[in-house]
């Protein structure tokens, strides 16, 4: 089953951190939580094809989820931030850019889920990044925010964060016009724009953005070396702080693609770029119960008190 899959990949990691883990603290195992019961509208004929799992590497992912990592309940404040790994639209790194930032972040506090979404670029694939990749971005906002109360979170404190092609989702959903909205489930109906935006290397695709004005406060973060990135990392930073967006860019010197969590890295900056993020979490208020910048009351709103 596809999320034996997800757990064994977790199971590739978590020793070394669980044995960390004093005794008397639980450790609450991922969970996988598929985005519509019955795999997304329309017709596909891999519908049922099974997920690939390769080292730490997913593909053929084909009915959209989101993978549950809870923060310790000791610490837990409500944010939530649902993750998008990179891999070109071909793959997914799932462990060092899904996984491992979903467990930095737990140390805040935070809530994670990390995004499976269908790959555009994969070989054989019918997908497209706008209208599918994007799709499942924006349906996983749709469900963190219908379902906060059951996984403790605030629904005004929602953060979607992407690494390379991941950042792409992000600028997709966050700073460009929303598609018309889809005739499907109640889920459907509820707002799909993020509080706050993390994008980290993002790629060139959704940049320059469209509809900054009306974009979320923003966290980017690129090396100097990345011939892929660091330009519409830069971009699109300038673009929102032209539109008065709230946003924070960080570019580390002599730092190319992929640097992730630092997981290949010896470069004391990279290493501690998550704390520049929790930093920047706290300063927004997005760490305390009933803070972050609120946006204008809408039927969204109304939707969740329903």
């Amino acid at each position: 089953m596809k999320w034996r899959a997800g757990f064994a990949v977790l199971c590739l990691v978590a020793g070394p951190v669980m044995a960390q883990t004093p005794a008397l603290v639980p450790v609450v195992a991922p969970i996988e939580l598929p985005l519509w019961p019955d795999g997304p509208p329309g017709v596909d004929p891999l519908r049922d094809t099974p997920e690939i799992v390769e080292n730490t590497y997913i593909r053929s992912v084909h009915r959209p989820s989101l993978t549950l990592l809870r923060a310790d309940p000791a610490h837990a404040n409500g944010a939530a931030i649902i993750i998008a790994p990179g891999g070109g639209h071909r793959m997914l790194v799932w462990v060092n850019e899904g996984l491992m930032p979903a467990r930095a972040l737990n140390r805040f506090g935070v809530t994670v889920f990390v995004l499976k979404y269908r790959l555009a670029r994969e070989t054989g694939s019918n997908y497209r990044i706008e209208r599918d990749a994007a799709a499942d971005a924006r349906r996983a906002v749709r469900f963190v925010r219908a379902h906060a109360a059951e996984y403790g979170v605030d629904p005004r404190r929602i953060g979607l964060m992407g690494f390379s092609a991941g950042g792409e989702l992000v600028s997709l959903v966050a700073d460009n016009p929303a598609p018309p909205e889809p005739s499907g489930d109640a889920i459907d109906r509820i707002d799909a724009r993020p509080d706050f935006q993390v994008l980290i290397y993002p790629g060139p695709l959704g940049v320059p953005a469209r509809a900054v004005a009306e974009a979320p406060p923003a966290f980017l973060a690129a090396g100097t070396l990345d011939t892929c990135c660091a330009e519409p990392t830069l971009t699109l930073y300038q673009q929102l702080r032209g539109a008065h967006v709230s946003a924070e860019l960080h570019l580390f010197a002599d730092t190319d693609h992929g640097f992730n969590v630092a997981m290949h890295a010896e470069r004391v900056s990279l290493q501690h770029w998550p704390d520049r993020l929790a930093d920047w979490l706290s300063d927004g208020g997005w760490l305390v119960p009933g803070g972050g910048k609120r946006a204008t009351p809408s039927s969204t709103a109304a939707l969740l008190r329903n």
